[in-house]
């Protein structure tokens, strides 16, 4: 089975995703080796490695140029409409067929789907762990590092200013800030200990991580 390094390059994940993807895996798994009950961690991993598969298809390359080097916009302009010619408009199902592809159990295509802001709400109110902790780890890096949850919600509206109603969207980030609150009543660390920092040897080991 071959390393998520090595199917990133196979995939052509743009570095800025690769960095993102193994954040969120690292503070994954930093969750996991604190939380007091039994969790299938190589699941939860392996969801974090994947769940930005796709996102290629949304990303706009005009917003963040430092990471269309050194290949340059046009060759990720490229890689983009090939991706949306193989998977089609939606950088959410695309991951989910990507991930298909790499015969991944269905157990972790599961997770994928959750994976969405708007489903905030459906995840906290679960009693799926490893969603919870795929969930809020994604929300906790933002495109450069790991942030708080607050950091996020402001760096997400930024971004995508129209993605929900502030009704909805204050409605979702409530559901989050409850979501933290859940996990870390179980844990005997608290949100400002996980840092970019404390997740450095977490992203070194990842990269030779071997998928199912």
């Amino acid at each position: 089975m071959e390393t998520i390094e090595k199917i990133y390059k196979k995939y052509k994940i743009m570095p800025n995703l690769r960095a993102h993807m193994y954040r969120v895996a690292a503070v994954a798994s930093v969750i996991s080796d604190n939380f007091p009950e039994k969790l299938d961690k190589n699941l939860i991993i392996t969801a974090c490695l994947l769940h930005d598969m796709g996102n290629i298809i949304k990303f706009n390359l005009d917003n963040f140029p430092e990471f269309l080097k050194p290949n340059g916009r046009e060759y990720w302009n490229e890689i983009r409409k090939k991706y949306i010619e193989k998977y089609g408009n939606n950088e959410h199902e695309a991951t989910i067929k990507i991930a298909k592809e790499l015969n991944a159990e269905e157990k972790v295509i599961n997770l994928l789907k959750s994976f969405i802001f708007s489903k905030s709400c459906d995840v906290g109110k679960g009693n799926d762990w490893h969603e919870k902790i795929c969930f809020y780890s994604d929300v906790r890096v933002s495109p450069y590092e790991v942030v708080s949850i607050e950091e996020r919600f402001i760096d997400g509206e930024k971004r995508y200013p129209n993605l929900a109603s502030k009704e909805k969207s204050e409605k979702y980030k409530e559901c989050i800030r409850n979501l933290e609150k859940q996990i870390f009543e179980k844990l005997k660390i608290n949100p400002k200990q996980i840092t970019n920092e404390k997740i450095k040897n977490e992203i070194n080991k990842l990269q030779d991580f071997k998928l199912k």
